[in-house]
């Protein structure tokens, strides 16, 4: 019988955490955050002038889009990575906090070293992350507690990646710092949850006749007598949905401030979501997950902005959300 189901993530299971973990970075030449957390509020869609060299090139398309709102973020700290002798991966070895920051957002910490010290013994070190707090408060999520996470610095050296790092340090950070209008990024996000359900819905079989001995959306066959057991490829009911997804090479259509909040704002809200307040960017196509759903958004990693970022012309923009 052949497999209907994707074999491409394996295995069907829920996710551990609600914050998507982001395993790659981008090699970029550039030194500059590598990626941010964002709030899923919603869809709309847009009439643009078509910029690619497809059929419509040069006319004016209806586009949908996903809006993700980023809420405030701040930069509390750096950590540094050392090379561990035993296993060969990198180690967290030493963490410098902004005093007022983390002060301000309650993160203890006991072991802050001083950035001349570092500067001296950089050479020791084989990577630098950046630590940041998100505050949903500020958005219509219905989130209170703040959310640190840890973002990679894109950068050809490794006293590149330090600089960036240290001119970040203590500040808020941007949309605009990070990302421009028209590149390519890379979302990483959870996927809806469907809880346990059985191989039609889950891998697509076939739904059995109406004259079948048992039951109609059931396999037909689970494979053959021997080898006496069940291949893992045989598709079977279990956890659909809640998975992690990455979603490479999505382009951005806009960056908006909070100013402009008033021009993709419905007049009732964004369904499931409500109004955005902060800063937000309209992401060409879907994105994974539901309303209020987390998505990180990352430099993109196959390097689609090598030959330049040509700027999305927006004609028309929808307040009507679906």
């Amino acid at each position: 019988m052949p497999h209907h189901g994707s074999l491409q993530y394996w295995p069907h299971r829920r996710a551990s955490k609600r914050l998507p973990r982001v395993r790659s970075e981008p090699a970029l030449s550039e030194g500059s955050v590598a990626n941010i957390i964002t709030f899923k509020a919603g869809m709309l869609h847009v009439l643009m002038s078509d910029d690619s060299d497809g059929p419509s090139k040069g006319m004016e398309v209806s586009t949908p889009c996903t809006v993700l709102e980023m809420p405030k973020t701040e930069v509390y700290g750096i950590r540094l990575y050392k090379t561990d002798s035993s296993t060969g991966y990198k180690k967290a070895e030493t963490e410098i906090y902004d005093d007022a920051v983390s002060k301000k957002l309650k993160i203890p910490h006991n072991n802050s070293a001083k950035l001349e010290e570092i500067k001296q013994k950089l050479s020791d070190f084989v990577d630098v992350k950046l630590l940041m707090a998100a505050q949903p408060a500020g958005t219509s999520t219905g989130q209170h507690h703040i959310i640190r996470f840890e973002s990679s610095v894109a950068g050809s050296t490794l006293p590149d990646k330090f600089e960036v790092a240290i001119s970040k340090l203590g500040k808020e950070l941007s949309i605009s710092d990070v990302f421009k209008s028209g590149e390519y990024v890379d979302l990483v996000s959870i996927s809806k949850g469907k809880g346990w359900q059985g191989a039609v819905k889950r891998h697509g079989v076939k739904v059995q006749g109406r004259k079948v001995t048992q039951k109609r959306r059931h396999v037909g066959s689970l494979g053959p007598m021997r080898p006496g057991r069940v291949y893992y490829t045989v598709p079977m009911a279990g956890q659909t949905g809640f998975n992690y997804r990455t979603e490479q090479d999505k382009r951005i259509l806009k960056l908006g401030t909070p100013v402009e909040i008033n021009s993709v704002n419905p007049k009732a809200g964004f369904k499931n979501y409500g109004n955005i307040k902060n800063s937000f960017m309209l992401i060409k196509g879907s994105v994974p997950g539901p309303a209020k759903r987390l998505v990180r958004v990352r430099k993109s990693i196959r390097g689609r902005n090598a030959k330049g970022i040509k700027e999305p012309r927006i004609n028309y923009m929808s307040t009507s959300a679906s």
